[in-house]
């Protein structure tokens, strides 16, 4: 990544992109899922299976102009793909600075965790202050859902505690959860001024987003063990690929760029807890299980879209105070614009060079507003509700090649969020050419989906139903 000076990264042999040579979703038969390398259906001995979804999709796919746009950097691995890329037809021409903030509306339905005591606080819009939750009429499934909706993979622990043997206000009021009293999620939650049985829910997520270093993080230089617990550093045999970030000890999130062409290794190993990439051994990291590829990212001419993928590991990581996971964002959580992020990697700290990083490295960096990304000043209208962008318009700090795959992370009232995965850019730390990230908030259902499998809707926000619950 750049730092002042540009993004870091790893260079390595060329990597040409030829969208003729990509196997589109669409030639594929329908049914179950393919299974690459190998003939369809089949999985070569010692490679990680490969699963591409086949789901059905209707998608208008905005006009191109003739013309060409200067090169541009496709992703961020280390081979340094460059080539000519066309842009989408924009109709409006956008301001070249920030508009002001707009206000931020207010959910119906909002959920913490006291830190302190474990006991679920909910605030519905038509009550003020944060209620406790009584027990009765209590559903798991519903705990579940609440870990998701706060950026957590899973329900740890939940009980119920009496109100005698835990010190509240005289004046504390409660809520209820009738699933059936209304069609919107915060018609199902019922005031009351003390709960029947005396027992209010206490609930425990896994935990995520921690940093158990004491020191204070000061950016733009290389990071020290501990200060991002949740990077990885994925290699191909002793060949530097790209970066990750820890969900869960068996998952890994990555960009789909990353590991598009996996399907002729055998060598991906997976590597936690290091920021020295002379520390590792080549062959005794992590293997892959799994690489699970978001299903729309390969039929989009832009090769950047829909940039993430999934990575299982064959064998649970040991987690510490080195090796954590970090935290998705919350339901519909938007970091405003201006919020000061993080990005890491082992990528190239100067543009145009052949090698990378030794020692991770970390920057932060402001996020910029789509309508500004987008504007003819920049991007001119790329940028889809799938990416967000982040960095400095002089282009003084950035990503580069090496660093793909990597978290962007905002902390968040003391946890840290993968906001985004590093993708792509035009060259690195170039004035007016930011950093340009996967959104991981717009896939947070696909991410729950793919981990937990198909049963993992409790609460439709929307519609407001219990549904059946989760495993």
């Amino acid at each position: 990544m750049s730092y002042g000076f540009k993004k870091s990264s790893m260079h390595q042999q060329a990597y040409n992109v030829n969208l003729g040579d990509q196997h589109d979703l669409e030639g594929h038969p329908g049914g179950e899922a393919s299974l690459v390398p190998g003939s369809p259906g089949q999985e070569a001995e010692g490679w990680p299976e490969i699963v591409e979804y086949q789901e059905e999709f209707s998608e208008d796919r905005a006009g191109e102009d003739s013309g060409k746009f200067e090169e541009h950097t496709i992703g961020r691995r280390p081979e340094g793909a460059n080539a000519l890329w066309k842009t989408l037809q924009q109709n409006n021409v956008m301001s070249c600075t920030e508009s002001p903030l707009t206000p931020t509306v207010s959910k119906s339905v909002s959920f913490r965790i006291n830190p302190r005591n474990f006991l679920l606080e909910v605030q519905v819009r038509a009550w003020p202050g944060w209620l406790l939750v009584c027990h009765e009429g209590w559903n798991p499934a519903l705990g579940t859902w609440i870990c998701r909706h706060l950026g957590h993979l899973r329900l740890s622990h939940h009980k119920g505690v009496n109100l005698t043997d835990i010190k509240v206000n005289s004046s504390q009021e409660f809520l209820q959860f009738l699933p059936g009293s209304g069609g919107r999620l915060e018609d199902m939650w019922q005031h009351r001024h003390s709960c029947a049985l005396g027992w209010v829910v206490s609930l425990k997520c896994s935990e995520c987003g921690v940093q158990h270093l004491t020191s204070r993080i000061i950016g733009g230089t290389s990071a020290v063990l501990g200060q991002w617990p949740w990077q990885v550093s994925m290699f191909k045999g002793p060949q530097y690929l790209c970066g990750g970030s820890l969900l869960s000890p068996s998952w890994v999130v990555t960009a789909a760029h990353c590991v598009y062409s996996l399907p002729h290794m055998s060598s991906l190993r997976i590597f936690v807890g290091i920021v020295n990439r002379g520390d590792i051994v080549p062959h005794t990291g992590a293997m892959v299980e799994k690489i699970i590829l978001h299903p729309l990212f390969k039929i989009h001419k832009q090769r950047h879209d829909y940039d993430i993928a999934l990575l299982k590991l064959q064998t649970p990581l040991n987690f510490s105070n080195t090796v954590q996971a970090v935290c998705l964002p919350e339901m519909q959580q938007n970091f405003p614009q201006g919020s000061k992020c993080w990005v890491s990697g082992w990528g190239s700290t100067t543009s145009y060079v052949e090698y990378g990083s030794n020692t991770l490295q970390n920057a932060l960096v402001p996020l910029i507003s789509p309508e500004l990304c987008n504007s003819s000043c920049t991007y001119k209208g790329m940028i889809t509700p799938r990416m967000l962008c982040a960095g400095y318009l002089d282009g003084h700090t950035d990503a580069c090649q090496g660093d793909s795959g990597g978290p962007l992370v905002c902390l968040d009232r003391g946890i840290w969020r993968l906001v985004g995965v590093v993708s792509w850019g035009w060259n690195c730390a170039k004035p007016h050419r930011p950093g340009v990230y996967t959104r991981v908030a717009v896939f947070s259902d696909w991410i729950h989906h793919q981990i937990r499998g198909k049963g993992t809707a409790a609460v439709d926000e929307e519609g407001g139903h219990l549904l059946a619950p989760l495993t």
